[in-house]
This record gives C-alpha cells, structure tokens and sequence, in this order.
C-alpha cells in the first residue's frame, strides 16, 4: 500500500488532458441510496431523483450513472445490463468501505483500488479456506480472483485519495476479528467492500478492453461488531467532496 496524505483546502481547478477516449463517456456503479445521493450532488445534479435499481441515468458532462444495489449479484447484473462499450470508455465503482485491521487506514481516508478481488468464493475445509481459483474455477479470464486496475485511471484517481491498495469484494462482512484477519491473510487487501470486483468482472467480460477502478471512502472499522467505529454521515459527505474533482481528470 502506498500512502499520502491530503488536505482538507478548497480544491483547485482541474485541467483534464484529452485522449482518444475523451468523447465516451463513463460508467459509474453506485451500490446504496445514500451513496447514489452523495455521487449525484458531486455532479452537481443533486435535484434528481433516485434511479430505480438497475437502470441508467445520464449524471452529468461525460458520466452514466447506475443505481447497482447492494451486493456481487446486483452489482454485476446492473453492470452487464447497462455498459455499453461502444460509449463507455471505462467503468468506475464508487461508494464506501470498512477498514481492514493492519491497513493503518483512519475513518475517512479515501482509497483508490490498484486491484479488487473476491475475498469469499471458496471451499470451506478442515484445513482452512480454499479460494476458487486453487480449485480451478477462478472468475477473471486470467484464472484469477481478482482484477488489476487501469494504472492511467489509478493515477488520476490517486491525486485526491489517501491511499491505494488491494480492495476486497465480500459476500459476508467481517463483524468479528477472525473474520477481519481471514480477509487480510486471503486478499492482502486494506479495505473491504460489497460490489467492486463484480463490477469489474462484468466489465471485462463484456470487453476485455475497457478501463476499470475503484474508489472508495473509510465508514467503518470491521472487526469484533462491538468495537466497531462509524463515521457514516461523515463518511458520505466526504466521498461527495472528493469525487467531483478526482472525475474531472479522467479522459
């Protein structure tokens, strides 16, 4: 994980560079109400009402916007019925996460995805946890369980977080220690959430071509669901600060 801290100053005005890509759009894959809230007022389109699950609306400039639901099966479900490579130039799943124990993340702190994975397709044996891909079913044309991000949309992204790493994508969210530490110890990953892995999965099934990230705010702690901390509100506020810049460099 590479780490940088930002300042809470106004943001500066951004200067896109323009690529070949510049006329297509992007996808943006928003999970929960509150989220697909916050993601429309950093669009300056706050006065829209909320998409219906699972379809489209054109948020702003050169944005799609899709209302997912929560969860791997509707995140990749409203991907594959929206995405449209022949105007989507990437695909982008936004929101919030839980931080992961030894990722030295704080509330707040906005990741930026080098690689989302599946942290809980597996077989569950005497000998411990069996991830799918050992046993040959991995999901990724590549055998794998994960996916690699775009480094171009990494970079841009990477200017306004806090943070980048490994992501995991889960079914079950780790409410006790040993669930918390089992994601670290499959995944390497700092942070976890619901929908980021699936998203890309249908993405690049569709077209093995197309852009991918993930960018994520810290809402929660995981862990033991007693000690848990949560800056939800915050949390949201924040990811509704940040985007708008971060999406104005994207090209």
């Amino acid at each position: 994980m590479t780490r940088t801290r930002q300042s809470r100053r106004p943001d500066p005005v951004y200067h896109p560079v323009m690529s070949e890509a510049a006329s297509k759009r992007w996808l943006l894959c928003v999970a929960a109400p509150r989220e697909v809230r916050a993601v429309l007022d950093a669009l300056g389109m706050g006065s829209l009402e909320l998409p219906e699950p699972w379809s489209l609306i054109r948020a702003a400039d050169r944005f799609d916007l899709v209302r997912t639901g929560v969860g791997k099966s509707n995140a990749a479900g409203a991907t594959a019925r929206v995405l449209n490579p022949g105007v989507h130039a990437g695909v982008l799943s936004v929101g919030i996460a839980g931080v992961l124990p030894g990722s030295g993340l704080e509330l707040l702190d906005v990741v930026c995805a080098t690689r989302s994975v599946f942290a809980d397709e597996g077989i569950g044996s005497d000998s411990g946890f069996i991830p799918m891909d050992r046993a040959g079913f991995g999901a990724f044309p590549d055998g794998s369980m994960g996916i690699e991000h775009d480094e171009q949309v990494r970079g841009h992204l990477m200017a306004h977080c806090d943070a980048e790493g490994i992501i995991a994508t889960v079914s079950w969210c780790s409410g006790s220690d040993a669930c918390a530490s089992g994601v670290v110890q499959r995944t390497g990953a700092i942070c976890e959430a619901m929908e980021g892995a699936s998203v890309a999965l249908a993405a690049r099934r569709i077209d093995p071509a197309i852009r991918t990230g993930e960018l994520r705010v810290i809402s929660n702690t995981t862990g033991d669901r007693g000690r848990q901390r949560w800056a939800l509100d915050d949390s949201l506020e924040r990811l509704g600060e940040v985007l708008g810049p971060a999406l104005s460099t994207l090209c």
